[in-house]
Parts: C-alpha cells; sequence; structure tokens
C-alpha cells in the first residue's frame, strides 16, 4: 500500500482482514493524510489539519463493519448540523429530525419535505448505493429518484424553493462540490450532505480526526499489518516485491511511480485526469466561541458562510474562472463548541476553509475574517493566534492533493461518472498487479475509507481469484 490516508488505511485493513500480509508505506512522518490532527497554533489547541466533520465517515458501511468506536472513535453530534447566517441576523438551520428543520423553511417546507422525505425513509441503503462504484444498483427505483434529481444542477433544483434561507442552505451544500452551481451534478453534493445530515447529523471526531486514522492504523497492526512512515515511494522499485500494490494517490502519481509498469496510452490518460479548484485553509486559537449574531450558529458544528444563493454562485463560478472573489464562500467549522478536549478551558478553536484557484499562492485571510466578521462582529478580536496554508502549500504538505484539490479530482459530471477513467472496474489497471484507491476513484472525495474499501474487493477478485 502506498500512502496512508484514510482510503489506503481502510484497504489495507480489509486485505489483512482477509489473511494477506500487507506493509504500509507514507512519505509523512504520520499516517493519516487529510485526515490528521495537529496543535498548529498553540500548545493546548488541537487542530484538524484538512477534514473535521464526517457526516460520512459516520454512516460508511465499511468502518460500521470495523466498529470504530470499539477502538476509540467517539462521534460527537453538534445540537444543529449546518447553520447558514443570513443577513437579517438570522440564520436557516439543518437539523437531524428532518420535521425540526422542515418547521424552520416557512414557505418552502412543502418543497423541501417533497425532495427529502421519500429519500430520508430510506436514507442509510440510499447512502449505501452512492458509497458503491457504478454496478447494478441493489435498490434500483431509490436510486433512479435520487439520480434524477442529482444529475441536475444545484440552480435548477434550487428553483423549487422561493425563500432565501432554503436556497441558501440549498447553495452551501452543493458548493462542496467546488463546482460552479449551473453546472449537472452539483445538486447531487447538497442532496448527499443534506440527506447525510437527516441522517446521522454532520459529527465530529472526539479529540480530533486523527482519532479516526489512528483506529484504523490500530486495526491493521492488530492484524499483522506494518506500516513505515517517512518512506517515500518515486518508483515501483522502493516497495518490496508483491502481488499486488495499491496507490492511495492522485493519478498523476501513480503515472509517474508506475510509468514502466503501465502502457503508455493508459498513462497518458492517467496525466490528464482533471483536478478541481484548490482550498485555502486556516485555523485559529481563540480566547471565546465565535461570537456569531445568529445564536443558532453558536449552536452549530458547521456554519457556512456566504450571504444569499446568489452570492455563493457568483463567488463559486470566479473561481472555475481563475479568480479569487472579494466575498468568498467560507465553511467553518467550531468543534471546541462540543468537544473540550480541542482547547484549554475557557479557550476555542476555529477551523476554515475557502476555495481558490488550483494551485494558488494568494494568502486569504484577510478575506476570510472579514467574511466571518460580517456575521459575527467581533471575531477578529478574540484570534489568538492563526495558522494558514495557500493552496500550494497544501500541495506540499500532501502532495496528493494536486495543486491544493481536496476532493481528490474535479467533480465534473463525466469525471463522477467515469472516475479516474471509463473501466468497469476504475480501481484495477491495465497491470493486474497495480491498483488505484484514493479518492481519485469511486466514490470520490470524503472521508468514508469506501474508495479503499472498494479497492480491496476488486484485488481480492481479480489478483487473487478470491470472492468478495
Amino acid at each position: 500500500m502506498v500512502g496512508a490516508g484514510p482510503n489506503g488505511l481502510s484497504a489495507a485493513v480489509a486485505l489483512a482482514r482477509a489473511g494477506l500480509s500487507v506493509q504500509v508505506f507514507e512519505a509523512a512522518a504520520t499516517v493519516g493524510g487529510g485526515a490528521r490532527s495537529e496543535a498548529l497554533t498553540l500548545p493546548g489547541f488541537v487542530h484538524d489539519v484538512c477534514s473535521a466533520i464526517h457526516p460520512l465517515g459516520a454512516i460508511s458501511p465499511f468502518w460500521r463493519e470495523l466498529d470504530l468506536e470499539r477502538r476509540g472513535v467517539e462521534w460527537v453530534e453538534p445540537e444543529i448540523a449546518l447553520a447558514h447566517p443570513l443577513e437579517d441576523g438570522d440564520a436557516a438551520v439543518v437539523h437531524r429530525s428532518l420535521d425540526l428543520t422542515l418547521a424552520e423553511l416557512g414557505e418552502d417546507a412543502g418543497a423541501y419535505e417533497a425532495m427529502f422525505r421519500p429519500l430520508a425513509e430510506n436514507s442509510t441503503a440510499l447512502l449505501g448505493e452512492i458509497l458503491r462504484p457504478l454496478r447494478v444498483p441493489r435498490r434500483p427505483l431509490l436510486l433512479a429518484r435520487f439520480g434524477r434529481a442529482g444529475l441536475r444542477s444545484s440552480d435548477a433544483l434550487a428553483a423549487r424553493f422561493k425563500d432565501a434561507r432554503a436556497r441558501a442552505l440549498f447553495a452551501g451544500c452543493a458548493a462542496h462540490s467546488l463546482l460552479p452551481l449551473d453546472y449537472p451534478g452539483s445538486a447531487a453534493f447538497a442532496l448527499t450532505l443534506l440527506l447525510a445530515a437527516h441522517t446521522v447529523g454532520w459529527p465530529i471526531a472526539r479529540g480530533g480526526s486523527g482519532r479516526i486514522t489512528k483506529a484504523l492504523a490500530d486495526c491493521l497492526t492488530e492484524l499483522g499489518g506494518e506500516i513505515h512512515t517517512g518512506r517515500a515511494v518515486r518508483s515501483l522499485t522502493d516497495v518490496p516485491a508483491a502481488g499486488a500494490v495499491l496507490f492511495d494517490l492522485s493519478p498523476r502519481q501513480v503515472a509517474e511511480i508506475a510509468a514502466d509498469a503501465l502502457p503508455a496510452g493508459y498513462r497518458r490518460r492517467l496525466a490528464r485526469f482533471r483536478h478541481g479548484p484548490g482550498a485555502y485553509k486556516l485555523d485559529w486559537a481563540l480566547d471565546g466561541p465565535i461570537p456569531w449574531t445568529s445564536q443558532a450558529c453558536r449552536r452549530a458544528g458547521t456554519v457556512h458562510v456566504g450571504g444569499c444563493y446568489e452570492e455563493i454562485a457568483e463567488s463559486e463560478a470566479r473561481i472555475w474562472k481563475g479568480e479569487h472573489p472579494d466575498e468568498p464562500f467560507v465553511l467553518v467549522g467550531q468543534q471546541s463548541a462540543f468537544d473540550p478536549t480541542r482547547a484549554p478551558a475557557g479557550r476555542h478553536t476555529g477551523w476554515a476553509y475557502t476555495h481558490v484557484p488550483t494551485g494558488s499562492n494568494a494568502e486569504r485571510a484577510d478575506a476570510v475574517e472579514r467574511r466571518i466578521e460580517r456575521f459575527a462582529p467581533g471575531f477578529r478580536d478574540r484570534i489568538l493566534a492563526r495558522h494558514t496554508r495557500t493552496a500550494a502549500e497544501l500541495e506540499r504538505d500532501n502532495p496528493a492533493m494536486i495543486g491544493g484539490d481536496i476532493s481528490g479530482g474535479a467533480n465534473t459530471l463525466g469525471q463522477v461518472l467515469a472516475r479516474p477513467l471509463a473501466r468497469w472496474d476504475p480501481y484495477a489497471t491495465p497491470n493486474p498487479r497495480l491498483y488505484l484507491c484514493s479518492a481519485s476513484t469511486p466514490p470520490g472525495g470524503g472521508v468514508h475509507g469506501m474508495c479503499g474499501a472498494n479497492a480491496a474487493r476488486s484485488v481480492l477478485r481479480r489478483t487473487f481469484k478470491r470472492r468478495s
């Protein structure tokens, strides 16, 4: 296994559970990839280096099978999954309870219920389908219902709502796609994230996201697997002989590392895999909670700061064009409000990122903090220390994040349906020993381990001739 992010570790665990001898090689000093926690600002403050909120992790079929809770992962569910502050000092909110959410949506309650009630009634089964590669579905009618809506643009689906509240909620969730909101398929991201909220909430891992990957690493070593950190793999000669080699890396990296072991045409196609916009990441040590004007925002684990639907759409469209918007869409996490292990008594952490053009070196701290200050006056006065990473720095820290792309690839409709390439088995390569298992394979970005678990099934079936 090359790469020890959540997908790489999940694949390694799945293969070790099948009785195979597994070794993991990780270039960084620690495992985790995009799911690590570190003291980035001041002593005693625990920050999530990249991912922080884990709705898909809590519902991951493979992780539920592993029972990560028994290995120390405790999911903390904030009182409100998501809040979206509005100009009038109020906020649109998403509760785990669909009925509570509907009660606050006013004239759009009927449209929201029609969109989500049929899906929420079978949400676990549906999310399980979404987290699989494209196959004959187990629940074809349910998946078809999701697909009819999800294949559309966010603009098209949000047109069903009349009020700014529901439209803003939908825009913020659709923006997780890192696509312009008029692109086909952008609606699927809003549907998936909102459905997950109504199924498991948007939980955090007590003590930091690193607890998730520690649990996976502990599981692997208990099964006899070996983990080698600080071991960069630049070619296949850097790994021992093995029946199979899996890459928790970007397709471009695989094309370089395995250059002599893959057909030239396949390598060229991997090298052409398109990555999406990057992210600019901030972490703060704060002397108190973020002073949101809206009380609902203070009770939410995640806050989408972006204003109305039109503002978010404009911001995301400009990023796709290679521009840096003056009023960016910002995703804010306030884990310490629900997990006191994240900061010293009376103190708090803040976590945020905003989208930027791929590979951007631009400093966006001022723009992000001004955006938050608009809905939380006095926020800047509470900052004790800050830590920032540009998109370019994100790639230097984790080379699999090409250009600072935290999603494993551009989420265009064609690339989501054929990720990374159009193959019946997207994890397999023309070389029967080599496989991909990163977020550049189905089902894509997010901390859920299913890219790795799905890839492991392919390895067992194709290389080791076992039924998976």
